[in-house]
Parts: C-alpha cells; structure tokens; sequence
C-alpha cells in the first residue's frame, strides 16, 4: 500500500505539479529571516576567525572564533525571541 502525501491528503490531483504542490503545502521555515541570516553570517565571520588562528598556530584566535560563533547562536536567539523568526510578530507583514 502506498503511503505517499497525496494519500494522505485525500485528494486526486490534476497534473504532476499539482500533485507537487500539494507535497509542499505547509510551512516549515528554512531560515530565511532576520534572525537566521544574522546568526549565521556572525557564525560563519567566527569560523573564519577561528580557521585563521588554527592555520597560524595561534590558540587565543581560535578561542575568539570560537566565542565569536557562541556569540552568533545568542543572538540568533534572542532575535528570534524579539519577533525576527519564523513566525515571528516583526515579520507577519513583509511575506517571511
């Protein structure tokens, strides 16, 4: 018996991209708000710090990449907590 989400949503589609459509109904965010973009370009600005300081030798810059990307996560979060997340109040009028 097949399972797929077509079955599942109790609906005969007209065509194949109906029927793809439908797969992809819900929501489930991929990131692609304030609060993601920044937490990572401030993680990846971190990796980049920490790479650096690997490749030198030097163990206080890869300890400041390292602090450098806990400091991205928490502003990831408290962005998200402010309403710049998915779902988020800050963003219920621009289409994120």
């Amino acid at each position: 018996m097949s399972t797929n989400a077509i079955d599942q949503h109790n609906a005969t589609p007209a065509n194949e991209a109906e029927a793809h459509a439908s797969i992809h109904d819900e929501t489930i965010g991929h990131g692609n708000t304030p609060a993601a973009w920044t937490c990572v370009l401030i993680m990846m600005g971190g990796g980049l710090i920490s790479s650096i300081g690997f490749v030198v030798a030097s163990v206080l810059w890869f300890c400041i990449g390292l602090g450098v990307m806990v400091l991205g996560l928490i502003v990831g979060f408290v962005m998200k907590k402010a309403g710049y997340g998915v779902g988020g109040s800050k963003l219920s009028d621009n289409g994120h």
